[in-house]
């Protein structure tokens, strides 16, 4: 895909930092699977996070020696792909997310969505 089609990433939050505490193998995985996203295109190991029903909000999970990490991003904003939250899962009960990660998943996406409001608003200014 052409470069010009690619969508910007915009971090949401703490989003950024947090990603970049992650050990550099995880990162690596993470950046590959959102430049896929920023193309279009879907990497394998997307899925669709659970509790946002067609909202567009995605999970990467990835494990490594030291836990699982997982980054949330969404695709339902068409001006960019918002990265809303990037963190080590620390629950030893269940695979699901825990509350407190989910309700910062839920304030990012409000988040962004204003932020894509913005410049929607700034661009039919322009």
């Amino acid at each position: 895909m052409e470069r010009d089609l690619e969508r910007a990433l915009i971090w949401i939050g703490s989003s950024k930092k947090d990603l970049m505490a992650l050990p550099i193998p995880v990162r690596k995985f993470f950046g590959h699977a959102l430049h896929f996203a920023q193309v279009g295109e879907r990497h394998d190991a997307v899925k669709a996070l659970k509790g946002f029903g067609s909202a567009g909000v995605l999970e990467v999970v990835e494990d490594d020696a030291d836990g699982t990490y997982r980054v949330v991003y969404t695709i339902r904003i068409h001006e960019a792909i918002f990265v809303l939250h990037c963190f080590q899962k620390k629950s030893k009960s269940g695979i699901g997310t825990p509350k407190r990660d989910m309700e910062t998943v839920r304030l990012r996406l409000k988040a962004a969505e204003a932020v894509a409001k913005e410049m929607r608003y700034g661009q039919a200014r322009s």
